[in-house]
């Protein structure tokens, strides 16, 4: 039973992310939809000695442009968030062994937040161990905007039994259209993982940057264990 999973191209994303990854037999990048500010296409959170800080991307941006067609708004945003980064982390276990390659993605040139934001979760889901191909929805022959229907016509389209969703569509996916089209709908169910920080009292939520620079090749683990999916 392929398993087909869908989700926005969040920046630097948060294990959960991954997780999902982990369970699917394939994953699709869903940046055919309207971007939304203020949400986590360009932002998320790492761990200080100060407390949680965020990482923000500037974009340009009008309404009601899909996640696509938004870009970068200065060449510069990478030098603050690098240092921010390299100043919480440097004294991490396994900082050295992950930055470099990271830092490397963050400075290059990037078409648009999307070609930035796939770069960084291709490496970091290579680093972690997930395995099902990533593909956008952009690239393939799926124009409809209706979001169930765009979530059935995806699965299909790669001959998926199985549509996994995050925890949240159990309050707006009616399982009785999935199962018309013969395709059964499955939640992600997780909880934040637990393990050793900096900084003192432990902060959950954060970008996978904190799991990775603190606990190394046992990340893995860690995220695969965050939890599994039901009906």
């Amino acid at each position: 039973m392929p398993i087909i999973t869908i989700h926005q191209p969040n920046y630097l994303p948060w294990p959960g992310f991954f997780h999902k990854w982990m369970l699917a037999d394939v994953f699709v990048i869903l940046d055919t939809v309207q971007y939304h500010k203020n949400e986590w296409q360009n932002r998320n959170r790492i761990k200080t000695a100060q407390g949680e800080q965020w990482l923000t991307v500037p974009v340009n941006y009008r309404f009601p442009q899909r996640i696509e067609e938004v870009t970068i708004a200065s060449p510069l945003w990478a030098k603050k968030q690098i240092a921010s980064i390299e100043q919480a982390y440097a004294k991490a276990p396994f900082f050295q062994q992950y930055w470099l390659d990271i830092k490397a993605i963050m400075q290059a040139e990037h078409a648009n937040l999307v070609a930035l934001n796939v770069a960084l979760i291709q490496h970091l889901g290579n680093l972690l161990g997930c395995t099902a191909p990533l593909l956008l929805a952009s690239d393939l022959p799926i124009t409809d905007t209706d979001p169930t229907a765009r979530l059935i016509k995806i699965t299909q389209h790669f001959d998926g039994d199985v549509y996994l969703s995050g925890s949240e569509g159990e309050h707006y996916l009616d399982q009785a259209v999935f199962a018309s089209h013969h395709i059964t709908l499955k939640f992600q169910q997780v909880s934040p993982p637990v393990y050793p920080q900096l900084h003192g009292d432990f902060i959950p939520y954060l970008s996978v940057l904190d799991v990775l620079f603190n606990i190394g090749e046992g990340s893995h683990s860690i995220i695969r264990n965050m939890g599994d999916m039901r009906s």
